[in-house]
């Protein structure tokens, strides 16, 4: 059973990897509903779904269930060591981060600590934690095949938007999209 497990797992992540090498590709930002498979871009037809009841951990033991995210904005971010664009983003969303906004960025390695441990300690984030997601329950959840993948949600703990692929968190249209949790 385990295995068979496996084997999906990696099957997941030979997509994901697929998509990561794809992020030069055109955008398109709202799908029309007849699209068979996802591309990059943003999506809004989840938007309304609560935080999944999904608990996601560190290394060192420490969980944290995800529907406890409520009660303020959150970026819950789907990344990999492996995934180019999301290395080139973890910067930008530990900025964010500093910034106020509460990040949760959450490896979809395999591996697990093996690979995120290293990761985190070549680098110098000043607020993103280095959460695992060791089941790849996240990718099963959201039907995932593209990282990095970030699903916004607002204090209410609802859904406002996914984005397939990778952003540059810094630019206007980041901003505008996260305003979006305040109503603005």
């Amino acid at each position: 059973m385990r295995s068979s497990f496996t084997l999906i797992s990696a099957a997941f992540l030979a997509l994901a990897a697929s998509g990561c090498d794809r992020s030069g590709e055109e955008r398109t930002q709202e799908p029309q509903a007849q699209q068979a498979a996802p591309g990059f871009g943003v999506y809004r037809d989840y938007a309304g779904e609560m935080l999944p009841a999904i608990t996601v951990r560190q290394a060192d033991g420490s969980e944290l269930a995800l529907p406890a995210l409520a009660g303020r904005p959150v970026l819950v971010n789907l990344w990999a060591t492996w995934c180019a664009p999301c290395v080139t983003e973890m910067p930008m969303l530990d900025e964010l981060a500093q910034d106020g906004l509460r990040v949760v960025t959450i490896s979809q390695d395999l591996t697990g600590e093996e690979a995120v441990g290293p990761f985190f300690a070549e680098r110098n984030f000043e607020q993103l934690e280095p959460w695992l997601d060791p089941d790849n329950a996240l990718a099963t959840h959201y039907a995932g095949g593209v990282l990095p993948m970030s699903i916004y949600y607002d204090a209410n703990g609802q859904e406002l938007w996914r984005l397939l692929g990778d952003l540059d968190w810094t630019s206007e249209e980041a901003a505008a999209l996260l305003a979006e949790a305040d109503g603005s």
